[in-house]
């Protein structure tokens, strides 16, 4: 479920070239925060998977929703948000 969401989002990842030391800029739209750079395109795409499952685990640890992507979804349930 897990890696089947984050193998989803990065499909759908948003890359581009920005005026930056670390030119490369990745992002995953319609999950706020979760945004990478780095000086290669590889690096870049690294380091926004990092995020991502970070971003994750910080979401499910807090019970927070984590928004649908392309039919993948990871649900939290009501008694992990309580706890």
């Amino acid at each position: 479920m897990i890696r089947d969401y984050i193998a989803t989002a990065l499909r759908h990842a948003r890359y581009e070239v920005i005026e930056n030391p670390e030119p490369y800029f990745g992002t995953i739209e319609g999950l706020q925060g979760v945004w990478a750079t780095g000086k290669t395109l590889a690096e870049c795409k690294r380091n926004l998977a990092e995020v991502l499952d970070d971003w994750i685990v910080v979401r499910l640890t807090r019970g927070m929703r984590i928004p649908p992507i392309a039919g993948a979804e990871i649900a939290v349930r009501e008694e992990a948000a309580v706890a």
